[in-house]
């Protein structure tokens, strides 16, 4: 019945809380629950699908008749980084977190980095990568050390000029370091500017652990179509997949979204938008993140007028990164799900004990075939 899927990850866009916050420091988190309250958000074509359905929204009453089937899932895996998230989407459990260095990295670590590639570092600590820049880029520009900082997430990240350091050297040093380390994901965080006044640019890029054999891998095992839009492919560090595009943004990223949707091919394609984490909930801007909802809301017909009769669409997050809590790191949150498609009953598929009944699902509506419980192919076809 369905001959192609659509998977859009809203990175960050959590909706509350999850039981086990409090393990997290998240007690009250509500990423989508939070920008309603304090902004406002005008998306009414997610609102007609069944958002305001899922769970309580300011100015999102629930629908009596939806466009879409809607519900949400729960995190099993431990942590609530962005490599988690995905991985258990994908149906790959995390039963202990990925490492995580909220004191800087170890001595030993930095010895080792530092003699593999032969470069000094500065830093070394817990950081919001706009602030440490500004902070630490004019001794970097001085002297050509390495930045180099961590967050809540089990992330080494590295950060350098890029006059001073050539991206394919950045990219290089991160290959090493990736090589050393058990952290989730490496981050080159390449920036440009002069005198304090520093900014990142698009040319950021992730290396991660390899995941075990998932979704993805049993996809291209069937002969179909993987096809990776964004940061995806770099989440999965490259496994599993036939084809990609790296984008530079939401709108890029919807963009060639809408292109593969046009094409003539035969599976999955995956895309995350990642400007929602990245550039808003991080930075702790309320407004730039409202606005970036109302941005994909109003592209979302765009999508939708581009699928197939034969054709999924499922919406969805990876964690949260609520705008007005404290600090700049993710929220453990509840994830939204929304299934549209010609054929989908606008049904409600309940709190999921999973994200990864969403990967389940999808290989039960391609494959013809799961590998374990928690499909909802059933309630929506």
């Amino acid at each position: 019945m369905v001959k192609r899927v659509a998977l859009i990850v809203l990175d960050s866009v959590g909706i509350g809380f999850s039981a086990d916050a409090d393990e997290y420091g998240d007690r009250g988190a509500n990423t989508l629950g939070h920008i309603a309250d304090s902004a406002g958000l005008d998306i009414p074509n997610m609102h007609e699908m069944g958002l305001g359905n899922i769970a309580p929204l300011y100015g999102l009453p629930p629908m009596g008749t939806t466009s879409a089937a809607y519900g949400k899932a729960k995190e099993v895996s431990k942590g609530k980084d962005t490599t988690t998230g995905h991985w258990e989407i994908a149906g790959q459990i995390l039963a202990e977190p990925f490492p995580t260095y909220p004191n800087g990295f170890p001595a030993d670590i930095m010895e080792a980095f530092e003699k593999a590639t032969g470069k000094g570092t500065i830093g070394n600590k817990v950081a919001s990568g706009t602030a440490i820049i500004n902070e630490l880029g004019d001794e970097h520009v001085a002297s050509g050390k390495l930045i180099i900082y961590t967050s809540a997430d089990s992330v080494f990240q590295i950060a350098a000029h890029e006059e001073v350091v050539p991206l394919e050297d950045l990219y290089k040093y991160c290959k090493i370091a990736r090589e050393q380390l058990n952290v989730g994901r490496v981050i080159a965080r390449p920036f440009v500017g002069s005198n304090g006044n520093y900014e990142r640019t698009s040319n950021r890029h992730d290396y991660s652990l390899e995941p075990s054999d998932n979704m993805l891998t049993r996809i291209v095992a069937a002969g179909k179509d993987s096809i990776g839009v964004g940061k995806i492919f770099d989440i999965y560090a490259g496994k599993g997949f036939t084809e990609h595009t790296y984008t530079k943004s939401n709108a890029e990223g919807i963009d060639k979204t809408i292109e593969f949707l046009k094409q003539d091919n035969e599976g999955l394609i995956f895309t995350n938008l990642v400007d929602f984490d990245m550039l808003f909930g991080h930075r702790r801007d309320l407004i730039g993140y409202r606005d970036a909802l109302e941005y994909f809301d109003q592209r979302l017909p765009e999508i939708t007028a581009a699928m197939n009769d034969d054709d999924l669409l499922i919406i969805t997050a990876d964690h949260g990164n609520d705008p007005i809590f404290k600090g700049t790191d993710h929220t453990r949150e509840h994830i939204p799900i929304l299934i549209y498609g010609k054929k989908v009953k606008p049904v409600n598929i309940g709190f999921r004990s999973s994200f990864a009944d969403i990967g389940t699902t999808i290989e039960d509506v391609l494959l013809g075939e799961t590998t374990a419980n928690g499909s909802f192919a059933s309630m929506i076809l």
